[in-house]
């Protein structure tokens, strides 16, 4: 399993626009406070000082950044959220609709979404783009809480058992019901169920991008969590499966890569498969900006 590079305590990102105005509310998620049983809080740009900046200087903030009509932003929210409560607090999320905050989603130079960030100590730092599988979610995870225990950054969050995180209304109210039962058994962790409920939405609907790139995540996920290692990358098996490994750590120049380099030397059923498996990275990838290039040098391998 690819393990998440170690990440920066200083990034690109400059958050001094919001640093520098007035503090509003209380943290939601801050202990002592009357939501402090919310480990996952919308955020807007009003409440951004104390829900991120002061509250990240107790403990770590993950920013999700998302939009309503982002299909791959549905797939990974659920994840987020569960692993939130899973920490027990020692973690908040923060989720910021780009749409509806467009001064924060310039902040963070979003060019994609989803885009997770971390805020520790007042500084962000990028995480990852895309909907990424459980497993490598919780690896990242694991790495902020490393990092903040040694910048000295391990406060928690009291999370009440008869309070749910977050604002499950709020959710409910934009979920397609189309995909109710493929977010479900996300939820439930049940990788199979959910992309059976995927393709039959590709069944009814061939032209739903969404619904595509569901089933390929779903996929990509079951072949990470029976892989085993190949150590052969010359082989076909190797190709895909190094192709795996770097795009669930969010690396998709290298994941398109392996598999064109691959293409160019394979004819008949190989070049095919390792094609087919290319045009899922890319469903998964989205609008992520390796992805055009990408598709420019397939076609020059091709022909």
């Amino acid at each position: 399993m690819t393990t998440p590079p170690n990440l920066p305590l200083r990034g690109a990102v400059d958050l001094s626009t919001f640093a520098s105005k007035p503090a509003g509310a209380p943290a939601s998620a801050g202990a002592g406070h009357p939501g402090a049983a919310k480990v996952v809080i919308d955020v807007t740009e009003a409440s951004f000082q104390s829900d991120v900046i002061e509250l990240s200087q107790r403990l770590p903030v993950i920013v999700d950044l998302w939009a309503s009509w982002c299909g791959p932003c549905k797939t990974l929210s659920p994840i987020l959220e569960n692993l939130a409560v899973e920490y027990g607090g020692r973690f908040v999320l923060a989720k910021v609709d780009v749409d509806a905050e467009q001064a924060i989603a310039g902040a963070f130079q979003v060019q994609s979404i989803p885009s997770i960030f971390v805020v520790l100590g007042g500084q962000p730092a990028p995480l990852f783009q895309g909907a990424l599988p459980e497993p490598q979610v919780r690896q990242y995870i694991d790495e902020v809480l490393k990092l903040a225990a040694q910048a000295g950054i391990t406060g928690r969050v009291e999370v009440s058992p008869d309070e749910p995180a977050g604002e499950p209304e709020e959710i409910e109210e934009v979920v397609d019901p189309r995909y109710a039962a493929a977010y479900a058994a996300i939820e439930d962790g049940d990788w199979a169920a959910a992309q059976a409920a995927y393709e039959a939405i590709v069944s009814a609907e061939p032209m739903n991008a969404d619904a595509v790139a569901g089933v390929a995540l779903c996929a990509l996920q079951l072949r990470v969590e029976s892989q085993t290692d190949v150590q052969n990358a010359t082989t076909i098996d190797g190709v895909l499966t190094d192709a795996d490994a770097a795009a669930v750590a969010g690396a998709w120049d290298r994941a398109f890569g392996v598999i064109i380099d691959a293409i160019r030397v394979n004819f008949g059923d190989d070049r095919e498969r390792l094609r087919l498996r290319l045009l899922d990275l890319f469903a998964i990838a989205g609008d992520d900006e390796a992805v055009p290039p990408a598709r420019v040098a397939l076609a020059n391998a091709l022909f």
